[in-house]
Protein backbone atom coordinates (compact mmCIF):
# COMPACT_ATOMS: atom_id res chain seq x y z
CA UNK A 1 0.00 0.00 0.00
CA UNK A 2 1.44 3.36 -0.97
CA UNK A 3 0.52 5.78 1.69
CA UNK A 4 0.62 9.17 1.71
CA UNK A 5 0.91 11.07 4.87
CA UNK A 6 -0.25 13.63 5.89
CA UNK A 7 -2.01 14.73 2.81
CA UNK A 8 -4.24 13.12 0.47
CA UNK A 9 -6.08 10.25 1.54
CA UNK A 10 -5.23 11.09 4.57
CA UNK A 11 -7.01 14.54 4.16
CA UNK A 12 -10.27 14.06 5.03
CA UNK A 13 -9.44 12.25 8.47
CA UNK A 14 -7.16 14.62 9.65
CA UNK A 15 -9.71 16.97 9.23
CA UNK A 16 -12.23 14.76 11.19
CA UNK A 17 -9.92 14.94 13.87
CA UNK A 18 -9.27 18.31 13.83
CA UNK A 19 -13.14 18.85 14.14
CA UNK A 20 -14.05 16.18 16.54
CA UNK A 21 -11.19 16.68 19.03
CA UNK A 22 -11.08 20.10 20.04
CA UNK A 23 -9.97 19.43 24.24
CA UNK A 24 -6.84 17.73 22.44
CA UNK A 25 -6.02 20.37 19.94
CA UNK A 26 -6.72 23.12 22.25
CA UNK A 27 -3.85 21.45 24.33
CA UNK A 28 -1.40 21.84 21.50
CA UNK A 29 -3.01 25.62 21.16
CA UNK A 30 -1.25 25.90 24.93
CA UNK A 31 2.08 24.74 24.44
CA UNK A 32 1.53 21.05 25.61
CA UNK A 33 1.48 17.69 23.67
CA UNK A 34 -0.83 15.09 23.36
CA UNK A 35 0.10 11.17 24.31
CA UNK A 36 2.15 9.00 21.77
CA UNK A 37 -0.08 7.43 19.64
CA UNK A 38 0.64 3.97 19.50
CA UNK A 39 0.49 1.90 16.42
CA UNK A 40 -2.87 -1.19 16.77
CA UNK A 41 -1.17 -4.49 18.34
CA UNK A 42 -1.22 -6.29 15.67
CA UNK A 43 1.82 -4.12 14.35
CA UNK A 44 3.92 -6.18 17.35
CA UNK A 45 2.26 -9.46 17.03
CA UNK A 46 4.34 -12.74 15.56
CA UNK A 47 7.34 -11.33 15.82
CA UNK A 48 9.23 -14.59 16.98
CA UNK A 49 7.97 -17.46 15.21
CA UNK A 50 5.21 -19.48 17.15
CA UNK A 51 5.36 -16.77 20.03
CA UNK A 52 8.45 -17.56 21.78
CA UNK A 53 10.11 -15.06 24.18
CA UNK A 54 12.23 -12.47 22.80
CA UNK A 55 15.87 -13.82 23.02
CA UNK A 56 19.00 -11.59 24.28
CA UNK A 57 19.87 -9.04 22.17
CA UNK A 58 23.00 -9.06 20.00
CA UNK A 59 26.28 -7.68 21.28
CA UNK A 60 26.35 -3.57 19.60
CA UNK A 61 23.36 -4.92 16.73
CA UNK A 62 21.37 -2.64 15.82
CA UNK A 63 21.06 -3.56 12.15
CA UNK A 64 17.33 -4.56 10.29
CA UNK A 65 13.73 -3.11 10.45
CA UNK A 66 12.35 -1.29 13.24
CA UNK A 67 8.33 -0.46 14.26
CA UNK A 68 7.56 2.74 15.76
CA UNK A 69 5.05 4.79 17.29
CA UNK A 70 3.85 7.69 14.73
CA UNK A 71 4.36 10.42 18.37
CA UNK A 72 3.29 13.68 19.04
CA UNK A 73 6.60 15.07 20.57
CA UNK A 74 8.06 15.20 24.10
CA UNK A 75 5.28 14.81 26.51
CA UNK A 76 6.40 17.80 28.59
CA UNK A 77 8.05 21.26 27.85
CA UNK A 78 9.94 22.91 30.69
CA UNK A 79 9.37 26.51 31.24
CA UNK A 80 10.75 28.69 28.17
CA UNK A 81 13.51 31.53 28.78
CA UNK A 82 12.47 35.00 27.07
CA UNK A 83 14.14 34.13 23.68
CA UNK A 84 12.52 30.90 23.66
CA UNK A 85 9.14 32.86 24.64
CA UNK A 86 9.39 35.51 22.19
CA UNK A 87 10.02 32.89 19.67
CA UNK A 88 7.06 30.46 20.51
CA UNK A 89 4.78 33.12 20.37
CA UNK A 90 4.93 33.44 16.71
CA UNK A 91 3.91 30.07 15.97
CA UNK A 92 0.36 29.38 15.07
CA UNK A 93 0.04 25.11 15.86
CA UNK A 94 -2.54 23.98 14.16
CA UNK A 95 -5.64 23.34 16.52
CA UNK A 96 -9.53 24.38 16.47
CA UNK A 97 -8.69 28.23 16.47
CA UNK A 98 -6.23 28.25 13.73
CA UNK A 99 -6.99 25.43 11.14
CA UNK A 100 -6.07 27.51 8.39
CA UNK A 101 -3.54 29.85 9.76
CA UNK A 102 -0.72 27.37 10.85
CA UNK A 103 2.47 27.75 9.91
CA UNK A 104 3.51 24.71 10.93
CA UNK A 105 6.50 24.12 8.57
CA UNK A 106 5.17 19.98 8.10
CA UNK A 107 2.44 20.90 6.83
CA UNK A 108 3.93 23.16 4.00
CA UNK A 109 5.89 19.65 3.39
CA UNK A 110 9.60 21.24 5.11
CA UNK A 111 10.96 18.51 6.28
CA UNK A 112 11.19 17.17 10.39
CA UNK A 113 14.29 17.43 10.94
CA UNK A 114 15.70 17.74 14.51
CA UNK A 115 14.86 16.86 17.10
CA UNK A 116 10.96 16.33 15.40
CA UNK A 117 12.04 13.53 13.31
CA UNK A 118 12.65 11.68 16.67
CA UNK A 119 9.41 11.75 17.90
CA UNK A 120 7.24 12.73 15.58
CA UNK A 121 6.13 10.95 12.35
CA UNK A 122 8.88 7.90 13.66
CA UNK A 123 7.22 5.16 11.89
CA UNK A 124 9.22 2.72 11.06
CA UNK A 125 13.29 2.94 11.14
CA UNK A 126 16.21 1.21 9.15
CA UNK A 127 19.60 1.13 10.93
CA UNK A 128 22.28 -0.11 8.81
CA UNK A 129 25.77 -0.26 9.95
CA UNK A 130 28.82 0.46 7.70
CA UNK A 131 32.44 1.42 8.25
CA UNK A 132 32.86 4.01 10.03
CA UNK A 133 29.11 5.58 10.06
CA UNK A 134 25.44 4.33 11.01
CA UNK A 135 22.93 5.06 8.44
CA UNK A 136 19.39 5.56 9.99
CA UNK A 137 16.68 5.59 7.26
CA UNK A 138 12.79 6.89 8.29
CA UNK A 139 9.93 5.45 6.89
CA UNK A 140 7.81 8.68 6.88
CA UNK A 141 9.52 11.42 3.85
CA UNK A 142 12.01 8.19 2.88
CA UNK A 143 14.71 10.26 4.94
CA UNK A 144 18.33 8.69 5.45
CA UNK A 145 20.45 10.30 7.93
CA UNK A 146 24.23 9.64 8.71
CA UNK A 147 25.75 9.07 12.24
CA UNK A 148 29.66 9.16 12.00
CA UNK A 149 31.43 6.84 14.09
CA UNK A 150 35.02 7.41 13.42
CA UNK A 151 35.92 9.32 16.47
CA UNK A 152 35.42 12.87 14.60
CA UNK A 153 34.36 15.47 16.92
CA UNK A 154 31.35 17.21 16.15
CA UNK A 155 31.81 20.95 14.07
CA UNK A 156 32.17 23.75 16.16
CA UNK A 157 30.74 27.23 15.29
CA UNK A 158 27.47 26.09 13.04
CA UNK A 159 25.61 29.32 11.30
CA UNK A 160 28.41 31.73 12.57
CA UNK A 161 31.21 33.11 10.03
CA UNK A 162 33.50 30.79 8.39
CA UNK A 163 31.63 27.68 10.43
CA UNK A 164 29.60 25.40 8.40
CA UNK A 165 25.97 25.70 7.28
CA UNK A 166 23.30 24.23 9.62
CA UNK A 167 21.22 21.05 8.22
CA UNK A 168 18.08 20.34 8.96
CA UNK A 169 18.95 16.80 10.41
CA UNK A 170 22.35 18.64 11.79
CA UNK A 171 25.62 17.02 12.43
CA UNK A 172 25.91 13.82 14.53
CA UNK A 173 28.83 11.05 15.50
CA UNK A 174 27.82 7.88 17.85
CA UNK A 175 29.30 5.38 19.63
CA UNK A 176 28.50 2.12 21.85
CA UNK A 177 28.92 3.08 25.27
CA UNK A 178 28.59 -0.84 26.00
CA UNK A 179 27.20 -3.99 24.12
CA UNK A 180 23.74 -2.58 23.85
CA UNK A 181 23.69 1.30 24.48
CA UNK A 182 24.13 3.38 20.88
CA UNK A 183 24.41 7.00 21.76
CA UNK A 184 24.33 9.96 19.38
CA UNK A 185 25.17 13.40 19.68
CA UNK A 186 24.17 16.32 17.38
CA UNK A 187 24.12 19.47 17.00
CA UNK A 188 23.87 22.18 14.30
CA UNK A 189 20.21 21.81 13.35
CA UNK A 190 18.96 24.49 10.80
CA UNK A 191 16.56 26.43 13.65
CA UNK A 192 13.51 26.38 11.05
CA UNK A 193 12.35 23.39 12.72
CA UNK A 194 10.21 23.23 15.04
CA UNK A 195 10.58 20.26 18.33
CA UNK A 196 6.81 19.36 18.21
CA UNK A 197 3.28 20.47 16.65
CA UNK A 198 2.57 22.70 19.72
CA UNK A 199 5.32 25.12 17.77
CA UNK A 200 7.93 25.26 20.40
CA UNK A 201 11.26 26.23 18.87
CA UNK A 202 14.74 25.60 19.27
CA UNK A 203 18.22 28.25 18.72
CA UNK A 204 20.80 27.04 16.53
CA UNK A 205 22.67 26.18 19.62
CA UNK A 206 20.35 23.59 20.78
CA UNK A 207 22.37 19.96 20.78
CA UNK A 208 20.57 16.38 21.35
CA UNK A 209 22.04 13.18 22.71
CA UNK A 210 20.15 10.11 21.93
CA UNK A 211 20.44 6.70 23.33
CA UNK A 212 19.21 3.69 21.88
CA UNK A 213 18.83 0.23 24.62
CA UNK A 214 18.30 -2.67 23.07
CA UNK A 215 16.95 -4.60 25.94
CA UNK A 216 16.26 -7.69 24.56
CA UNK A 217 16.21 -8.94 20.53
CA UNK A 218 12.99 -7.57 19.87
CA UNK A 219 12.95 -4.29 21.90
CA UNK A 220 14.83 -0.97 21.48
CA UNK A 221 13.96 2.00 23.56
CA UNK A 222 15.28 5.72 22.68
CA UNK A 223 16.23 8.18 25.51
CA UNK A 224 16.04 11.40 24.06
CA UNK A 225 17.60 14.82 25.86
CA UNK A 226 17.51 18.53 23.96
CA UNK A 227 19.76 21.16 25.78
CA UNK A 228 18.94 24.25 24.78
CA UNK A 229 19.66 27.18 27.42
CA UNK A 230 19.37 29.87 25.23
CA UNK A 231 15.13 29.05 25.03
CA UNK A 232 14.73 26.60 27.80
CA UNK A 233 15.33 26.36 31.57
CA UNK A 234 15.96 22.99 31.81
CA UNK A 235 16.33 20.06 29.23
CA UNK A 236 13.63 18.68 27.37
CA UNK A 237 13.48 14.98 28.12
CA UNK A 238 11.28 12.56 25.62
CA UNK A 239 11.33 8.75 24.49
CA UNK A 240 10.54 6.50 22.07
CA UNK A 241 9.93 2.34 21.75
CA UNK A 242 10.31 0.64 19.02
CA UNK A 243 9.76 -3.60 18.28
CA UNK A 244 11.93 -5.66 15.74
CA UNK A 245 10.28 -6.28 12.62
CA UNK A 246 12.38 -8.70 10.41
CA UNK A 247 12.35 -8.39 6.61
CA UNK A 248 9.46 -5.35 6.92
CA UNK A 249 9.50 -3.05 3.64
CA UNK A 250 8.55 0.15 5.11
CA UNK A 251 5.49 2.11 2.64
CA UNK A 252 6.18 5.21 0.76
CA UNK A 253 4.77 7.75 3.15
CA UNK A 254 5.47 11.19 1.72
CA UNK A 255 4.26 15.01 2.21
CA UNK A 256 3.87 16.10 -1.02
CA UNK A 257 3.36 19.59 -1.65
CA UNK A 258 0.17 19.77 -3.81
CA UNK A 259 -1.70 17.80 -1.46
CA UNK A 260 -0.40 19.93 1.13
CA UNK A 261 -2.27 22.79 -1.09
CA UNK A 262 -5.62 20.93 -1.46
CA UNK A 263 -5.10 19.94 2.38
CA UNK A 264 -4.87 23.69 2.94
CA UNK A 265 -8.18 24.58 0.44
CA UNK A 266 -10.03 21.96 2.08
CA UNK A 267 -9.96 23.21 5.97
CA UNK A 268 -8.94 27.07 5.11
CA UNK A 269 -11.60 27.72 2.37
CA UNK A 270 -15.29 28.34 3.96
CA UNK A 271 -17.67 26.02 3.93
CA UNK A 272 -19.69 26.06 0.26
CA UNK A 273 -17.05 29.02 -0.68
CA UNK A 274 -15.64 26.71 -3.50
CA UNK A 275 -12.64 29.00 -3.49
CA UNK A 276 -13.61 31.38 -5.04
CA UNK A 277 -13.98 34.61 -2.06
CA UNK A 278 -11.51 37.39 -2.89
CA UNK A 279 -9.49 38.22 -0.34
Amino acid sequence: MNVRIPFGNAIVSLLALSLCAPGAKAQLAQGQTGPVEQHPPSVYQNLNDKGKPAGPAPKRELNGSWAGPIGSGPRDVPPMTPAGQAAFSLNKPENKYTLAGTNDPFVVCDPLGMPRKLLDQTRGVVFASIPNRMLQLWQYDRVWREIWTDGRDLPKNVGAKKGPDPRWFGYSVGHWEDDNTFVVETNGADDRSWIDGAGHLHSIDMTIEERYTRKDHDTLDLAVTINDPKFYTQPILGQNHFKWVPDQELDEQMCVPSEGIAYQNIIGIPAGDGGTTKK
